[in-house]
């Protein structure tokens, strides 16, 4: 579990470096708008949103308010030292295995939103246990991930573990590192250094499914 405040704070340095006003890989957020949002999620009720449509409104527009009050770095910063700090004693996200849980992934990924938003950027080299933590999480995750796809989906990894997320009559392979794997799976696609074997066809259908 200490894989999740030693991410927290990689998060929190990209974040700081890259400044209030740089863009992310999270459509239409500059990183004051994700700093406000990885706030929202540990802090505020509001959070709700992102799984209640009713709510989602209000979530937004105090993530509006709070990406807006962080326009200038003193602002900005004080908003990601505020995420640094962690969730309050009343989230349940303080708990250490709900916080393992919920941020293990979430901050591997919006650290390569930050990261890959730029020009220039190269793969990080990270711990053989944090990316097999990151392949167990993808893991769980993954049927989730590509629920909306045509084609079967067989997640492999360069040492030839592999993984069924969707069953199919018509099979994709996607070879990659986990963190790789997480960041197609999560959206990412474009970023993302992963390859694809199958069927030229099954190829274009994924293309187009995602």
């Amino acid at each position: 579990m200490h894989f999740v405040p030693a991410s927290r704070e990689v998060l929190a340095e990209v974040l700081l470096a890259a400044g209030p006003t740089a863009p992310t890989l999270c459509a239409g957020w500059q990183t004051r708008h994700l700093a406000a949002h990885l706030i929202i999620r540990e802090q505020s009720l509001l959070a709700a949103g992102l799984v209640i449509k009713p709510l989602a409104h209000r979530m937004e527009a105090e993530l509006d308010r709070r990406a807006d009050v962080a326009g200038d770095r003193d602002a900005y910063a004080s908003l990601v030292n505020e995420f640094l700090r962690g969730a309050p004693r009343f989230s349940p996200l303080s708990n250490p295995r709900v916080d393992h849980s919920a941020n293990l992934s979430e901050f591997f990924i919006h650290t390569e939103d930050v990261r890959r938003a730029s020009d220039r950027w190269v793969p990080r080299a990270l711990d053989a246990k944090y990316e097999d933590l990151l392949w167990e999480d993808l893991v769980r995750r993954a049927a989730h991930y590509y629920r909306g796809v045509d084609v079967g989906i067989i997640l492999v990894r360069p040492d030839g573990q592999r993984h069924v997320a969707r069953k199919a009559s018509t099979s994709v392979a996607i070879t990659g590192r986990p963190g790789e794997l997480l960041l197609h799976a999560s959206g990412r696609r474009e970023e993302a250094l992963v390859t694809f074997e199958g069927a030229a066809e099954a190829i274009a259908l994924l293309s187009v499914s995602l």
